[in-house]
């Protein structure tokens, strides 16, 4: 998946009417939800810093301080869990607003977030956001508004919530988010994004990386601005990052703890490079192109393995995962197909950049590789390499002439010699940007050349054309049949592959680089998707990459023709490194090792439709394939049969690449890993993957679409999806609010789908903006996106203003209704109906337990950390023990040594709360709900 910009915007419920009202019963409500759009706002802020607030005669307010931030990363085989814990404190003499704001990683998925403020903890929660859509809509009727601003951070999500805190009180905010790294170019990277917005008296990273094979590189390269490629080698490393590899380098602990100092240093560069970045660049300004103050920077580790010669199996839990990244492969040789847009709007820095790309590009084509290039703005055109030995001739277009009909000619492609990528060099800088986008046609023509192959001798009468500039439909050729395999099905595609093997053919991509829309020819995304994927099919499927250039090019079009076309979409940023960009994503596919790749797992080992994507189509260097699954009961051993085509010594020649790696099926308890929510966001993503690139929207009545079963996974395991909604409500309140996705043009005209998020109101009285109201006041939980607004809310004789973008809205607030729903007691379930306590620690729709543990440090301060503890539907017969017998545990409810053991099998259970069990926790079987126990409390008759 392509970078995405990502925006909140939010819709404050002002209970203009009992109807709103109502459909807020919870006291206190956060909605979180994902969008394509951009943002650039600091990490914390407060609320006199974020609007106009009418003259106060008070004294001046102490600014809120951020004392502590600490950013904790565990890496377990390549799955990555990250939490992000702040502490702010407000030394005012009233309340103020505070806003946190976390940047995330592209690809990854929020799995929780909680906030303590003045003791009290709020667990967020994930929804369906098709609950939300009456909300919305009532919200727009009654004439409430909305407010957003866009910002800009390369490869990240933005997660953002305000809240009030209290005066002389703290407030306390864990997100945490989970991904699966991607190999890039020989190693996995694990970027955190450190935009604390000031600097911050303690703040310290920490990740820990803990692998099955031996660690054989690890390096952390200087802060990086994010705007940067990959680091690679050459990089300088990162001086106060400090090191800690274990004992059997299987294990390292990474350190970063800057000072004050440092953290000013690392802003003034990370200011610096940005300015470089956008130097030359224009767009439209507005009020929000404000520089952005105290970003720190990407805080990046990078790793690499050891690899057994079959590749890496590991089996915990009931899950397996495999990981496969051969090396010792030749690399196949490929006709790739450089497809380029010059139109208009790619004039200037954007073809400089296109060119300096495309020279260091070229001269990394292997011996044995084919080439094309093909130029497209009105027209296209299929560039001949003698045109390199010709005077060269300044093309004439007219946007609005007839010229996009005129036919392109198709010409063999050029095998990859010295002196042929020097004429192609020659070419490509000559090029010249005018004219309109005929993304159509020059797909066509790519695709053309793809099925023609190499070898081939073009028509006699060199002005005819082969190729049609509209697109016609095209049957769809017969699949080659490597698609699909049952375990007793082997040896015939073994005979399919012996015939595959002879073929003399090279791998094809296309290559397909645009900076805006379809404007010429046939200018409808879906009519161009459908016609280039029934085209492309076939014997000689290619491959097809697009790199969506700038913030012009229609990302959702081009991802969706790569992924219907076994490729995937690259967002290149228009900035000063561009050209390096462009280069960094050709590395990545520069060098097929495998085609036509194939995971095979028979029947009894793994359970029906559990595995993840199997099948691919082609493995490059320096990256890595992952198959999971669920182990099949009763199996003893997982042996795949993995089959593909390779290269030989040659390049060209095609042959059959097979091995049978095995790894056997432990029974026995040991140590967690990951597997099991590894699984789950692979198979989400990829479900995400197969819903994007379908023909049409599925039927919402069906339930085995891809989004259904996406949507489902994702609420089992709380992962925020395109697909959820993270709520976050006041312990006992079970009610729900989400958020629906729709299209909405952004402030300059580009359709950009953006997200409304609702806020709920709250009814807990408390001194909240005294200073602009009288009477009970009303906190809340807002998502904001602005820096520049702020929301008052204030009951009883007084008005609610709402501050927006300089506009003053002004109602007549109505009290708050008291809850009046109730929630059938989930507790049942997992037969421990006699603890109601534990409902309130209870995520809705799952078995997961979420407390806070707070811990005091030798130097005075508490530290909070937040565990999920698992239930079990079996505690009634057979509660959860540990092979060992219980172990003891201290200190227990008596204060004394006792036994970790169940809840259920601890009479002193019943006299538990919410807010005293986390003191006395403990984990059985290293994930079920214990308590530490006085030995003679416990339930022996479990035993």
């Amino acid at each position: 998946m392509g970078p995405q910009w990502l925006t909140f915007v939010c819709v404050c419920v002002l209970a203009a009417s009992t109807t709103l009202s109502e459909a807020f019963p919870t006291q206190e409500t956060l909605v979180v939800a994902k969008s394509e759009t951009p943002s650039t706002t600091p990490s914390v802020s407060t609320s006199h810093e974020q609007s106009s607030t009418p003259p106060s005669t008070e004294r001046p307010l102490l600014p809120l301080k951020l004392t502590e931030m600490d950013v904790r990363s565990e890496v377990a085989m390549r799955y990555a869990h990250t939490a992000v814990v702040t502490t702010v404190k407000n030394p005012a003499h009233r309340a103020q607003e505070a806003t946190f704001r976390v940047l995330l990683p592209e690809t990854a998925f929020i799995s929780g977030f909680t906030m303590i403020l003045d003791g009290t903890p709020y667990k967020a929660y994930v929804k369906e956001k098709e609950e939300a859509k009456q909300i919305f809509n009532d919200a727009v009727s009654h004439g409430l508004g909305a407010a957003h601003i866009a910002a800009k951070a390369r490869d990240s999500n933005h997660f953002t919530v305000s809240v009030n805190v209290e005066p002389n009180k703290t407030a306390v905010f864990n997100l945490t988010y989970e991904e699966l790294l991607g190999r890039r170019n020989n190693v996995y990277n694990h970027a955190i994004n450190l935009h604390p917005g000031v600097v911050v008296p303690k703040l310290t990273v920490t990740v820990h990386i803990k692998e099955a094979q031996k660690i054989t590189v690890l390096r952390v390269p200087e802060v990086r601005t994010g705007n940067e490629i990959d680091a690679t080698e050459t990089d300088t490393p990162n001086s106060g990052a400090v090191i800690d590899r274990g004992h059997d380098d299987r294990e390292a602990t990474i350190t970063f703890t800057p000072d004050i100092n440092e953290q000013r240093r690392l802003m003034e560069i990370y200011a610096e490079k940005s300015k470089e970045s956008q130097h030359g660049l224009w767009r439209p300004q507005s009020e929000h192109d404000k520089p952005i103050d105290g970003i720190l920077g990407q805080f990046v580790v990078q790793y690499d393995v050891d690899r057994p010669k079959d590749g890496e199996i590991l089996v915990n839990d009931g899950y397996f995962v495999h990981f496969f990244a051969p090396t010792a492969l030749p690399p196949l040789a490929k006709h790739v197909v450089f497809v380029l847009d010059t139109s208009g709007s790619m004039s200037g820095r954007k073809i400089n950049q296109l060119q300096q790309a495309m020279h260091t590009i070229l001269s990394e084509l292997n011996p044995g590789d084919y080439f094309s290039i093909v130029e497209f703005a009105s027209s296209v055109t299929v560039h001949d390499l003698k045109e390199a030995l010709e005077e060269p001739t300044r093309k004439e277009y007219n946007y609005y002439s007839w010229d996009y009909e005129k036919p392109a000619t198709l010409l063999p492609p050029s095998p990859a010699t010295p002196e042929n990528i020097s004429k192609a060099k020659v070419i490509v800088s000559r090029m010249t940007a005018d004219g309109g986008t005929n993304i159509a046609s020059a797909l066509n023509v790519a695709v053309d050349l793809i099925n023609k192959g190499v070898g081939w001798k073009p028509e006699t009468n060199a002005t005819s054309s082969t190729t049609p500039s509209t697109i016609e439909p095209i049957p769809e050729p017969a699949e080659r049949k490597l698609a699909e395999v049952k375990p007793a099905e082997e040896k015939s595609e073994a005979k399919e592959l012996d015939v595959a093997k002879e073929e003399k053919s090279l791998e094809p991509i296309i290559i397909f680089l645009t900076d805006g829309d379809p404007t010429v020819g046939e200018t409808d995304p879906t009519r161009i998707i459908n016609r280039i994927s029934e085209k492309n099919s076939g014997v000689n499927k290619a491959s097809l990459f697009s790199l969506a250039f700038g913030e012009d090019a229609d990302r959702k079009f081009l991802r969706k023709i790569s992924l219907r076309n076994e490729g995937f979409m690259r967002h290149i940023y228009e900035a000063a490194d561009a050209a390096l960009q462009l280069h960094d994503f050709y590395r990545q596919v520069s060098s097929p090792l495998l085609a036509d790749v194939k995971f095979i797992y028979p029947a009894d080992q793994v359970k029906k439709d559990s595995l993840t994507k199997h099948n691919f189509r082609t493995y490059y260097s320096g990256g890595e394939t992952v198959v999971a699954g669920r182990v099949a009961d009763g199996a003893v051993e997982i042996s795949p049969h993995i089959i593909g085509i390779c290269g030989v010594d040659d390049g060209f020649t095609k042959k059959r690449y097979e091995i049978f790696p095995k790894v056997p099926v432990s029974r026995n308890v040991g140590e967690y890993l990951p597997l099991e929510r590894l699984w789950a966001y692979l198979t989400i993503k990829q479900l995400l993957d197969e819903r994007d690139a379908a023909d049409q929207p599925a039927d919402k009545e069906k339930e085995d679409t891809p989004e259904k079963k996406a949507l489902s996974i994702a609420l089992r395991y709380e992962f925020v999806t395109p697909l959820t909604s993270l709520v976050v409500v006041k312990p006992n309140a079970t009610n729900a609010v989400n958020a629906e996705s729709v299209d909405k043009p952004n402030d300059y005209g580009f359709s950009k789908r953006v997200l409304y998020k609702i806020a709920g109101r709250v009814g807990v009285p408390g001194p909240m903006y005294s200073n602009y109201h009288s009477g009970p006041q009303h906190s809340k939980f807002l998502l904001s996106r602005q820096s520049h607004t702020t929301w008052h809310q204030g009951f009883g004789p007084n008005i609610k203003t709402n501050r927006i973008a300089g506009q003053l809205y002004t109602t007549t607030p109505a009290p708050p209704p008291p809850p009046s729903f109730t929630t059938e007691s989930s507790l049942k379930k997992y037969h421990i109906e006699n603890l109601p306590w534990l409902q309130e620690l209870l995520s809705p729709g799952s078995s997961t337990l979420n407390i806070t543990v707070t811990k005091s440090e030798p130097n005075g301060t508490q530290s909070n950390t937040f565990v999920e503890l698992e239930l079990s539907t079996n505690a009634a017969d057979d509660p959860p023990k540990e092979a060992g017998g219980d172990q003891k545990c201290a200190p227990s409810t008596n204060s004394v040594e006792g036994l970790c053991v169940y809840v259920s099998r601890c009479s002193a259970a019943v006299n538990m709360t919410a807010t005293t069990y986390p003191e006395f926790h403990c984990k059985v079987e290293n994930k079920y709900a214990g308590i530490c126990c006085p030995s003679d409390m416990v339930d022996v008759k479990s035993n």
